[in-house]
């Protein structure tokens, strides 16, 4: 089903933000025009936009240290943006509402990889991020919920790690690819660059601008209850995404690690129920997506 009223959550955000460059007639909002913490602001972003279908983007996010340090805050607008706009959908009549989740929320001890859908809530979350993760769970448990007692088409999908042009560069709240992007633009030849952690821990690293094709694509054909993952095929540890990046910039530079906060060793996830559902679909390899980025953020 094509959607001819489509409201995006979050689209002053990173993926919104590259989103409207491909669905420029989707509408777009951010936290400056509706505080989604707030039910009344919630219920009347629906009386005013009428949406036929949402794409739920908006929440709090953060880099691991960010997480870490704010546990309280990170569930609780969490929790209530989440919680507002699923219900305040179904009070006004939205039959369709597709919303992000995030690869965090998977059990962070596994006997198995890739992990699949089903394994979202078997076990506990990584500790560095919980409250974070806890918060996504809610929010394909609230969207199931409402599927099952409504008979809503309330779905969502789990993309792993995001990067690409537009992230988040700033000193305290970026993620890993964009705190590395930034470590090293600024590194002269023959500087030692500190990184946290030891490099060692493997990540699924999804090209933004992939995300953003396949966004649509789920909303018309992603319908059941699975909490479809979104990740491509490579599987990097951080030491070998550190060595590409030094690459790209040229630079002889040495990377030294804290072994502070390494985060969860792994938790990479199995795309086979994606492409089986949006056919095939060639992804941005990493060191494809980090020469972009780079050169992106070498121009600002």
């Amino acid at each position: 089903m094509i959607f001819d009223r489509v409201l995006v959550t979050g689209g002053s955000g990173f993926v919104g933000t590259r989103l409207k460059r491909m669905k420029p007639e989707w509408i777009y909002v951010s936290s400056e025009d509706y505080e989604l913490t707030n039910v009344e602001a919630c219920n009347n972003m629906f009386l005013d936009i009428r949406p036929r279908a949402v794409i739920h983007l908006a929440g709090l996010v953060g880099g691991i240290k960010r997480n870490t340090l704010n546990q309280a805050e990170f569930f609780y607008k969490n929790i209530m943006i989440n919680t507002n706009v699923i219900h305040c959908a179904y009070k006004n009549g939205v039959s369709r509402v597709l919303s992000s989740l995030a690869t965090c929320a998977y059990p962070a001890d596994r006997q198995k990889y890739p992990f699949v859908e089903r394994d979202i809530l078997d076990g506990m979350p990584e500790k560095t991020n919980l409250a974070f993760a806890y918060a996504k769970r809610c929010l394909y448990i609230q969207s199931n919920s409402y599927r099952e007692q409504h008979n809503m088409n309330y779905a969502c999908f789990t993309p792993c790690n995001l990067y690409g042009p537009e992230d988040n560069f700033s000193d305290n709240d970026s993620h890993f690819v964009a705190a590395m992007i930034k470590k090293i633009a600024f590194s002269k030849n023959g500087d030692k660059v500190e990184f946290w952690g030891t490099g060692k821990p493997l990540r699924q690293e999804l090209y933004v601008d992939d995300l953003v094709k396949i966004i649509p694509i789920l909303l018309e054909k992603h319908n059941s209850e699975s909490p479809i993952i979104v990740a491509p095929h490579e599987n990097l540890s951080i030491k070998q995404m550190i060595q590409m990046c030094i690459e790209i910039s040229g630079k002889q530079i040495k990377p030294v690690y804290n072994g502070n906060l390494d985060g969860q060793y792994r938790k990479d996830g199995s795309n086979k129920e994606l492409l089986e559902t949006i056919d095939d679909f060639k992804f941005t390899t990493f060191r494809e997506g980090l020469n972009k980025t780079y050169e992106w953020y070498e121009k600002q």
